[in-house]
């Protein structure tokens, strides 16, 4: 296996740099690029990406960004950053401190690592593919749990995406199988705590790359399992599922895909 431990320290770097600033700046006033129906855009969702990419692409100049504020670098690179700079930015505006940075790397096409920050818990899980996920340093890995009334998971039942109605019924069909629900406002920290062992599951009928890819990487190194259904050609849009490889997601899910 390539040593990807440069590119490692690279992204925790940045990561850590963007999650510093976002600390700092989550008491302050927030000024709004985009107030739209189901989501918002803050300028420090730009500012954050600004010093995410300055970082990476001054350790390694040759590789390019795909961020969710914009694109950046060598198009033609073998090595692309695919960046959230904050990952639950409604959460971040409304003050409630569960967001996070997430940054994946990709070579030649394969996704090599992970690194998803937290910066108000200073949780910072990383992983590099095949390799050992760690939280803080610590190895991580799934739950055990394997029946559907033990598990937690995450159901999202949609808002702009015309998924809502079905995504309504998924969600009232699965919250009767299982422990508890619980929706962070975040996809990238849901699958790290699926990671953890803390949840189980994440059902999602629409997301962005950049919103999953780092903690894809460390959830599949932690024996979790991920499906992603690309939506449109560019493969940035999708629905997700992603379970602790244990428990019958798929089977549970069946009836409510079928209605």
């Amino acid at each position: 296996m390539p040593d990807y431990s440069a590119y490692m320290l690279a992204a925790r770097q940045a990561a850590q740099l963007a999650g510093a600033f976002l600390r700092e700046q989550f008491h302050a006033p927030r000024m709004v690029d985009e107030d739209l129906l189901h989501d918002i855009k803050l300028r420090l969702d730009k500012e954050s990406q600004e010093l995410i990419s300055r970082s990476l692409l001054a350790a390694f100049p040759e590789s390019a960004i795909l961020g969710e504020e914009g694109n950046c670098g060598d198009a033609a690179a073998e090595f692309l950053w695919v960046i959230d700079p904050i990952d639950g930015t409604v959460n971040y505006f409304y003050g409630i401190p569960i967001f996070c940075v997430s940054i994946a790397l990709q070579h030649r096409g394969k996704w090599v690592l992970g690194c998803v920050y937290d910066p108000m818990q200073q949780e910072c899980f990383e992983a590099v593919a095949g390799g050992q996920p760690t939280l803080n340093g610590r190895p991580i890995s799934v739950s055990a749990r394997a029946r559907m009334s033990e598990a937690v998971v995450f159901i999202g039942h949609g808002t702009h995406d015309g998924s809502g109605e079905a995504g309504i019924r998924r969600f009232a069909h699965l919250s009767r199988q299982v422990k508890k629900i619980r929706i962070l406002g975040s996809a990238a920290l849901t699958l790290c705590y699926i990671a953890a062992g803390r949840f189980d599951a994440y059902v999602e009928s629409r997301i962005c790359l950049w919103d999953f890819a780092a903690a894809r990487v460390i959830l599949e190194a932690a024996g979790g399992r991920v499906e992603f259904t690309p939506q449109d050609t560019a493969g940035i849009k999708g629905a997700i599922i992603a379970w602790n490889g244990s428990i019958p997601l798929l089977e549970s899910l069946q009836p409510s895909k079928q209605s």
